[in-house]
């Protein structure tokens, strides 16, 4: 095997192989620990890895078994699909050492371990996959291992969660099959550089404009745009945090990574129509998810209802459609996977010392825990978007993409959605943290230092998180750099074709 090829199939194999081993020690959490741990770390280090190589030298690209594109199963690795994997290797570090800080059942960690790596193997294949059944495939992998995951515990409420999930995904599924035959009946090839090369050449066009309305729907729900977006309110409160926490940074980002992918190489010839309508989505994603979030009385539900409104500002950028505004959505991205999974981490250390999310039940964490609030702080400034902080340039980005472009209406709608969210914040903020905790309510740890000896590993990951969102915001040059980079080898679809049949 070629040296480009191992560090691009590195990543791929390693979650599925500590799954398999953690199989064999289904009786004893600690070797599952053991090797979960193991695997996670080679995992993280072999995502550097691929970052840096590709950040260096371009892509990689495999062809299995050696067929040639477009015959073989095609893997390829970019600038963006590294970095996504980086970030799953980030986040799959601190969901495992938040759960490991909460655990309270041993049966709940046998299956906790291998699934995860599963959930990490189908995230890895997804971003790396070079062919849409591949992706497919992938997404089912994704798919049973996220219910498996969001069903530990058993209670009723994670099961009616659950159910909804699984059910909209299987209506995203048949119509990402949909989409698949349509594009397959017209080229022959379900290979994405053959399908970029083919496309603009079909005759009837019509027919493509519908085969992208099919995968807008599909990746739609996936990514909780709207109007497809009830289904994450009404599911992501009920997991674990340490799994919710891992879902809410990456499951709804695949589906943008998805939309970016589709509608940056393959579906180019009628941005009029296509991303007319994601810009017009991407508007009534941030009013309505800001607004449903204003109006909820739970901590982690008014979380949710956040990821939607910030999935908005993603498709916003896609919609646009100028480098600027691409590289906006990949910074963005980047910025909300560590934002709001710090937030959840958060609110779930506060459900450790209170007993509940419910706001009304709730308060005087900042007078009992400051350090806490002043992690809460820097997270809800920063997804506010209040400058230095990484929030403000991800909306930057985008604002400056559409003013380029000349949509005006999108960069106001984004600017008032951010004071809403300010508004929801410091509702948070007054109702969790400010005022005085309710006589009704008893406390599970009384003070700053029982929280820290007792939940140390469960505080360990919001630490780091915080730290990387002040790294994110005070030292951006780096990043944007890399968003900047990222967002034109997106939209070179020649250099993309190229890599894959190496021309």
């Amino acid at each position: 095997m070629a040296i480009n090829s191992e560090i691009l199939l590195f990543p791929l194999l390693t979650p599925l192989v500590a799954a398999v081993i953690s199989l064999f020690f289904w009786q004893s959490a600690r070797y599952q620990r053991i090797v979960f741990l193991l695997g996670i770390l080679i995992y993280l280090f072999a995502s550097i890895r691929l970052m840096t190589w590709v950040w260096t030298h371009g892509y990689i690209t495999y062809q299995g078994g050696n067929w040639p594109a477009p015959f073989g199963i095609t893997f390829v690795a970019d600038l963006l699909s590294a970095g996504m994997i980086a970030l799953t290797a980030v986040l799959a570090v601190m969901s495992a050492l938040y759960f490991e800080g909460g655990i309270k059942n041993s049966k709940v960690s046998n299956i906790f371990h291998p699934t995860l790596n599963f959930l990490i193997f189908g995230l890895t294949g997804a971003f790396l996959t070079g062919d849409i059944f591949n992706l497919y495939v992938w997404f089912e992998i994704m798919l049973v291992s996220s219910f498996v995951l969001f069903t530990l515990g058993g209670s009723r409420s994670q099961l009616e969660g659950s159910i909804k999930y699984v059910a909209i995904n299987v209506v995203s599924s048949s119509l990402f099959l949909a989409g698949i035959g349509v594009v397959y009946g017209l080229t022959g090839s379900l290979n994405m550089a053959a399908l970029a090369a083919k496309l603009p050449l079909v005759e009837n066009q019509g027919l493509v404009t519908l085969a992208s309305v099919f995968f807008i729907v599909s990746f739609g729900i996936k990514a909780a745009i709207f109007p497809l977006f009830f289904w994450l309110p009404a599911s992501y409160h009920a997991p674990p945090l340490a799994v919710s926490s891992l879902i809410v940074g990456l499951l709804t980002k695949v589906g943008i990574y998805t939309m970016l992918r589709f509608f940056t190489l393959i579906f180019t010839t009628d941005t009029g129509y296509t991303h007319t309508i994601l810009l017009i989505l991407s508007g009534f994603t941030m009013v309505v998810g800001v607004l449903g979030a204003a109006a909820q009385i739970d901590f982690r539900k008014i979380l949710s209802f956040h990821i939607v409104s910030q999935i908005g500002y993603m498709v916003m950028g896609l919609a646009v459609y100028t480098p600027m505004a691409i590289a906006g959505t990949i910074f963005f991205i980047m910025h909300n996977i560590l934002v709001k999974t710090n937030l959840f981490l958060i609110s779930g250390l506060v459900k450790e010392t209170h007993g509940t999310y419910a706001l009304k039940k709730l308060g005087g964490v900042y007078h009992t825990f400051p350090f806490l609030a002043l992690l809460f702080a820097i997270s809800a400034f920063s997804l506010t978007g209040v400058p230095p902080l990484s929030g403000f340039w991800g909306k930057f980005m985008l604002a400056l993409g559409g003013l380029e472009a000349g949509q005006m209406a999108i960069v106001g709608i984004s600017l008032f959605v951010s004071i809403l969210t300010l508004f929801s914040m410091t509702k948070i903020w007054g109702e969790v943290f400010w005022k005085k905790l309710p006589e009704s309510t008893s406390m599970i740890i009384n003070r700053q230092e029982d929280l820290l000896r007792s939940r140390f590993l469960m505080v360990i990951p919001v630490l780091l998180l915080t730290a990387m969102i002040l790294l994110l915001g005070l030292y951006s040059g780096p990043f944007v750099d890399y968003s900047m980079r990222a967002a034109e080898q997106l939209m070179d679809t020649e250099g993309y074709i190229n890599a894959v049949f190496m021309r």
